[in-house]
């Protein structure tokens, strides 16, 4: 499921998959994608590149199209590989780099960059 908040620039992907579950927020004021995987009681932070990251008004048109026609090749599907290395719990300077909705989404779960 996708959500798009126009109004706040937030972009919110839940996938619901048994273990392969997770909660996805794209901040586009803050410029940092999050990504909750429930299997791995985690979350992973990574800065918006905008080479690889479709813009805030591309995504809703990106997700309607691979809805509407299912097997689509586009050049901007979004693929991120996470080497997770060390953690850490994130602290108020975080959470103002990061912004509420990311806060929200990983407070308490160890923060991968």
């Amino acid at each position: 499921t996708m959500t798009i908040h126009n109004e706040e620039h937030i972009v919110d992907v839940q996938v619901r998959s048994g273990i392969y579950s997770s909660d996805t927020i794209f901040d586009y004021t803050h410029g940092y994608v999050a990504t909750r995987l429930f299997s791995r009681n985690a979350c992973f932070i990574m800065k918006i590149k905008k080479e690889f990251i479709p813009e805030l008004n591309e995504i809703g048109h990106l997700a309607f199209e691979k809805e509407t026609m299912k097997d689509v090749y586009s050049p901007n599907n979004v693929w991120a590989q996470f080497q997770p290395g060390s953690s850490r719990l994130g602290d108020f300077k975080d959470w103002i780099l990061y912004g509420k909705h990311i806060e929200n989404l990983c407070t308490g779960l160890p923060l991968y960059q």
